[in-house]
């Protein structure tokens, strides 16, 4: 089975704990049908979270001219999103490399946007802990800040962001999302979420992440609030 070290390799990147790439790679459904072979991705993936969110902030914040905060929001957003790390890991070809259990790879999990957004997080969180940041933003600098500022697509504006600032205009309330049903086999959950304002259900949305749930309730939100 081919490993996330060969791109590593073709690329001239160095590595040195191996097995950590190995677990970037592995998705929970591969972790619970071969119990010995180690973790899943899901640590990594919180780590490469937190590592694309102070990049991109600090590629914003360098950008000239001098961007707005709720500009510099609404780009991060775009730039971090799952549609764009999805799209940036069919780019580079990370995808290969992703260990699934059997029922996830026959449901079409190699090419689900939710599972190669979190893939490319936990790479990205692998690299970091492995070799440190510098080698992090020779990657993203060559791959992802060409991209920032030219996501135009309705799938990954900031509908979230921008429903915080309406309601914030006009109070200091802040919303929550809470989680009002979830369907489907646990290979292929499906979420339904809700966004209140104190006990005011403002909007739904349904998806198969929570993130993008709670976008199409922020967006629901919005056009009823239009109306």
């Amino acid at each position: 089975m081919k490993t996330f070290l060969e791109w590593m390799d073709n690329n001239h990147y160095p590595h040195n704990d191996d097995k950590l790439y190995i677990e970037a790679c592995t998705h929970s459904s591969y972790a619970n049908e071969h119990h010995k072979e180690g973790s899943d991705n899901e640590r990594l993936e919180f780590m490469g979270d937190a590592v694309l969110q102070i990049w991109s902030a600090y590629q914003l914040f360098e950008m000239k001219p001098k961007l707005r905060e709720g500009t510099m929001t609404t780009l991060r957003s775009q730039t971090v999103c799952e549609a764009t790390l999805a799209k940036l890991n069919k780019q580079l070809g990370w995808y290969e490399y992703l260990r699934l259990g059997i029922g996830e790879e026959k449901t079409g999990g190699r090419s689900r946007v939710s599972l190669l957004a979190d893939q490319f997080e936990a790479c990205i969180g692998a690299i970091y802990i492995d070799q440190g940041y510098d080698l992090v933003n020779e990657i993203l600098t060559k791959y992802m800040k060409p991209l920032i500022g030219t996501v135009k697509d309705e799938e990954v504006t900031d509908y979230k962001t921008h429903l915080q600032e309406v309601i914030q205009a006009d109070s200091r309330k802040t919303i929550q999302y809470k989680l009002l049903e979830e369907t489907g086999p646990s290979n292929a959950p499906v979420f339904t979420m809700g966004v209140y304002l104190d006990d005011i259900l403002l909007g739904k949305g349904t998806s198969t992440t929570k993130k993008k749930a709670e976008q199409k309730a922020a967006k629901n939100a919005f056009e009823k609030m239009a109306k």
